[in-house]
């Protein structure tokens, strides 16, 4: 159990100093994001208009656009595990007593608290666009964006634990990241697509990320447009938050399974 917190607490923390001393990649993470915000939230926002009383499309979008901050950065976490086996530094991660579950873990959870970073950062930037935001917003978020970080850090994990080049991973990562983002009710309610495109959207972890944070955004039970339908229910910022761990803990696990076996 020590050498599991140590684990993780040493890898986080190298990933925390080496984000802190890559200034660029502060900047770079927001690009896409952005790009999408101002192409969509002020594109589209005067031919769409107002969604339903009281919310317009830009305040529809943002929870998204934080989601997809949230998703560049985790996804990204495992562009470290593949630098440091080409390098030769995963070599001494392996051997030194560190347990390799904690290794993963920290490689996560130091992902989480820069999406963390990043989100907050989103969040501040929010009335500057005409979405309003509290502090009561702020702080409830921030337990959400960690969950959702550490989930999606997961997968990319998986994904980094059979890669051996960083152009691949690369390639990899782009492959998922349109995907991820359009089937995850960013830009429209996910209730209302067709009906195959509604099938996919619900087996994607990030739908229910988005659907959580759009919620304490916008308040759950005040428009038909929140709230992800499942089999009938319409879920509840508990209920995307278990569904968002499962995927994480699932992912965590084939992620520690796939690593061993490679390593």
């Amino acid at each position: 159990m020590d050498s599991f917190i140590r684990g993780i607490w040493v890898v986080s923390y190298r990933e925390l100093l080496r984000f802190i001393q890559e200034r660029s990649r502060l900047f770079s993470s927001f690009a896409m994001p952005l790009v999408f915000l101002v192409v969509f939230g002020a594109g589209f926002s005067r031919m769409i208009g107002t969604l339903e009383p009281g919310i317009e499309y830009v305040q529809f979008i943002y929870p998204g656009i934080i989601a997809m901050t949230v998703l560049m950065n985790s996804l990204m976490s495992g562009l470290s595990i593949v630098w440091d086996r080409e390098f030769g530094f995963l070599k001494e991660i392996m051997v030194s007593p560190l347990d390799r579950r904690g290794i993963l873990l920290g490689k996560a959870t130091g992902s989480a608290v820069v999406a963390i970073l990043q989100g907050t950062i989103m969040l501040v930037l929010a009335p500057l666009i005409g979405v309003p935001v509290s502090l009561v917003t702020i702080l409830a978020l921030i337990p959400i964006l960690f969950i959702v970080s550490i989930s999606i850090a997961s997968l990319g994990l998986l994904v980094a634990s059979r890669m051996h080049s960083q152009q691949g991973f690369q390639v990899i990562i782009q492959l998922l990241i349109m995907p991820l983002i359009f089937l995850a009710g960013v830009f429209y309610p996910v209730d209302e697509v067709p009906r195959i495109m509604g099938i996919i959207a619900k087996v994607n972890p990030l739908t229910y990320g988005v659907d959580a944070i759009r919620q304490v955004f916008l308040g759950f039970g005040d428009t038909s447009i929140i709230g992800v339908t499942v089999l009938g229910h319409t879920m509840r910022i508990i209920d995307n938050l278990l569904v968002v761990g499962a995927f994480g803990l699932l992912l965590m696990s084939l992620a520690v399974w796939s690593f061993n076996r490679s390593e």
